[in-house]
């Protein structure tokens, strides 16, 4: 690591809240996998961003249990999901001025990756994961609670606008477009499995969500379509 990558990976922690014992975790969780493919010997952040999905998951549930004590199973459930999908964490991560950070490979790079929603929040999820392979859960936590918590009380009024589906299928007609499908996909074995669901509109892929369930990766596609579309207004 040069110490000009050293200072700007430093200016991102400042930015996240946190000073690393290990700079050499957030260089891994910036590094795509498009980018690995064209560097050998290098590893991606796609384990760190495994991990970091547990954490935040994790973190998120804390925070709503605990701050909003008169909501019900379902209604925090749906607040998870509000601050927790694609499009959220892809605001957060604009928020922190990731995008310039994360690491793609040349085709990525022209596609406009360090733009798309599905980058962005996996990179930020793998941030997490370098947070607290750093520093441990109270210092995870803490970047969540930063981050991530205020957007849940701003949430709570819209929680009726969290069936992406829905919205993708009314701004779809809205722009004269066909009416969205869903190709699934899925890996693992019966009891444990990982879905992939990737929102096709017009023959284009869109937007591409994954879950541990379909209807989770329907959600998070859908989602994402949303944003591709109104970024393409």
């Amino acid at each position: 690591m040069t110490s000009a990558e050293r200072a700007r990976l430093e200016e991102l922690a400042e930015r996240i809240g946190h000073r690393f014992n290990e700079l050499s975790l957030l260089e891994r969780a910036l590094a795509h996998r498009s980018w690995c493919a064209e560097t050998p010997g290098e590893e991606s952040n796609e384990r760190l961003e495994f991990l970091g999905d547990a954490v935040l998951g994790f973190v998120v549930a804390d925070l709503a249990y605990g701050e909003f004590h008169e909501l019900q199973e379902g209604v925090l459930t749906d607040l998870r999901k509000s601050v927790v999908n694609a499009v959220a964490l892809a605001q957060v991560a604009e928020q922190i001025d990731l995008g310039p950070h994360i690491k793609l490979g040349k085709g990525e790079t022209a596609a406009g990756g360090a733009e798309k929603p599905s980058i962005l929040s996996d990179a930020l999820e793998a941030v997490i994961a370098a947070v607290y392979l750093d520093a441990g859960a109270d210092a995870a936590h803490g970047m969540v609670s930063r981050l991530i918590a205020p957007r849940m009380n701003r949430s709570i009024d819209r929680l009726d606008q969290l069936d992406f589906k829905t919205q993708l299928q009314e701004l779809s007609a809205r722009r004269g477009l066909g009416v969205p499908i869903y190709e699934i996909t899925a890996i693992g074995p019966d009891h444990s499995k990982s879905f992939t669901a990737s929102a096709v509109v017009d023959g284009d892929v869109l937007g591409v969500g994954r879950g541990r369930s379909k209807k989770a990766a329907e959600q998070g596609a859908a989602a994402e379509a949303c944003a591709s579309i109104d970024h393409s207004a």
